[in-house]
């Protein structure tokens, strides 16, 4: 094609770009409305009420935790609250969207094993949501191994171990993930699968080789050999 040729060709693509717009122009226009006030909305959300949100719920959150972390804890207190203050159960109710809510579900959770009520204990420590982030990836394991606590204790060992492997994966580091793979082992031995438990032992230090727990793994497995 020439030069004069392509030159036709460019203007009457260009023609035909011009017509559509002239047709369709209200209909662009309402589009790129559209996508202009969901945009606004969405910004809006989050400024104008998720993030006051959160921020309300981080402060009954504050005081939660004050009653959960001090130095003898009443467990009770920290999750139902009183007049003085609210509890996690408060938070969950009222702001159970936000992530201080999320978080709130995962403290529940631990107070109802404290209270030694497993049920509750588990239906709360199964809504929690894992959160996103490094620092979060340590509350996801614990949250995770907890739940394979909670299955211990109804002895169901099977399930147990599903969760502590799972909080293995949820954060691989010297200090948390072998002491779930351990919690792992100990499940399977109570099951009557010795392999499988020393196989999980296997791990700590193959994986895990500058873990405080590789250093009593070799005697863990002895132990659990003898009892075979």
């Amino acid at each position: 094609m020439n030069t004069k040729n392509e030159q036709e060709g460019l203007g009457a693509a260009l023609g035909k770009t011009e017509m559509f717009f002239e047709k369709n122009s209200k209909k662009v226009i309402y589009l790129l409305l559209a996508l202009f006030v969901i945009a606004a909305a969405i910004f809006g959300y989050r400024q104008l009420i998720a993030q006051p949100r959160d921020g309300k719920a981080a402060e009954m959150m504050a005081q939660a935790q004050y009653r959960f972390e001090s130095e003898a804890p009443d467990y009770t207190l920290a999750l139902e609250g009183d007049a003085n203050g609210p509890g996690f159960l408060d938070v969950i109710e009222q702001y159970g969207s936000t992530p201080a809510g999320n978080l709130a579900k995962h403290y529940a959770g631990i107070c109802y094993l404290q209270l030694g009520d497993l049920d509750n204990a588990a239906t709360y420590l199964a809504k929690y949501k894992p959160a996103k982030g490094i620092p979060a990836q340590i509350i996801n394991a614990q949250n995770l191994g907890l739940q394979g606590d909670v299955a211990v204790e109804k002895g169901d060992y099977a399930t147990a171990i599903k969760f502590f492997e799972k909080a293995v994966k949820a954060s691989e580091n010297n200090l948390t993930a072998p002491t779930y793979l351990r919690k792992a082992a100990l499940a399977a031995k109570a099951m009557g699968n010795t392999d499988q438990a020393i196989e999980l032992v296997e791990r700590i230090y193959t994986e895990f080789p500058a873990s405080a727990e590789a250093r009593n793994a070799e005697k863990l497995i002895g132990s659990f050999q003898q009892e075979k």
